[in-house]
């Protein structure tokens, strides 16, 4: 980070995010962010979650800005989070900042004022689908693929839960995280989860296309419906959610993960049958 004279730390020149993993672009009126991190399959550090909430408050306090578009690189959106702990970026590691709520985007992609549509062009997991979730809207490659694998790691993610069984109901709530299965697609759009599927090679420009018909509509006006959707969705229950965090049950599914291996409250012999014992340190 550049100095000033002083040489007190300011925010360098240009739109920068914090992180050379997530990359802010200007088309006209619309700012897209692209996470791209491929060498850990997009992989969010605790950065580069601040990252998206603080350009979510820039787009909205910019008046040259209309709009907002996430997506990533690849083959990937975003997974979900890092659980090896092993880039570069680790600022917010200082005073013991990890993990905070402050850090995270949901709250503040679901209050936006400015329209926020994702663009999904692949894998969909995790706080992926979350950041999917808490957006406007979510357009989606037909490749895509969506997963809530937060009960494998010994995770109790009340706010997918809470989000959920809004939007889809309680049975599909308890099948998508009770087992952890993989949702094409064809099945996200037919439960509810996602606005609308194309063919990958016209996501962007379908993506770009969204925001552009959002953002014709009047902004106080629709800021009330915001509202009124926010309110129906409600809180989730964060003393639940982070205090899981210190269990030994979520410490022995973090380290399953990273080890490869099943968790130890999993019977002798059986195998989840889902993916997700993958790639050491990148969640899926």
């Amino acid at each position: 980070m550049a100095e000033t004279d002083a040489g007190v730390p300011r925010r360098p020149d240009g739109d920068w995010l914090g992180t050379p993993y997530l990359r802010f672009e200007r088309q006209g009126a619309i700012a897209r962010v692209v996470v791209d991190r491929p060498q850990a399959r997009n992989a969010l550090t605790p950065a580069m979650y601040f990252g998206i909430r603080y350009a979510v408050r820039r787009v909205d306090a910019d008046p040259t800005l209309a709009a907002l578009v996430i997506t990533g690189v690849d083959d990937v959106f975003i997974p979900g989070g890092d659980l090896g702990k092993g880039a570069g970026d680790d600022w917010l590691g200082l005073g013991g900042v990890p993990g905070a709520i402050d850090t995270l985007p949901f709250d503040v992609l679901r209050q936006s004022i400015k329209p926020v549509v994702s663009a999904v062009n692949g894998i969909c997991h995790g706080g992926g689908l979350l950041i999917a979730l808490c957006s406007d809207l979510a357009v989606v490659s037909e490749r895509a693929t969506f997963r809530v694998p937060e009960l494998l790691r010994g995770i109790s993610d009340t706010y997918f839960a809470q989000l959920l069984v809004r939007s889809i109901g309680p049975v599909r709530t308890r099948e998508l995280m009770f087992t952890g299965r993989v949702l094409t697609a064809p099945e996200a759009l037919d439960w509810g989860l996602v606005a609308r599927v194309v063919p990958h090679e016209e996501l962007l420009s379908a993506a770009t296309g969204l925001v552009e018909q959002i953002a014709r509509t009047a902004p106080l006006a629709r800021r009330d419906v915001k509202r009124v959707v926010d309110q129906y969705v409600g809180l989730h229950d964060r003393i639940a959610f982070f205090d899981s965090l210190q269990r030994p049950e979520s410490r022995e599914g973090f380290a399953a993960f990273v080890e490869k291996r099943e968790p130890g409250w999993v019977v002798e012999g059986w195998s989840s049958g889902v993916p997700g014992v993958g790639a050491p340190g990148v969640e899926e």
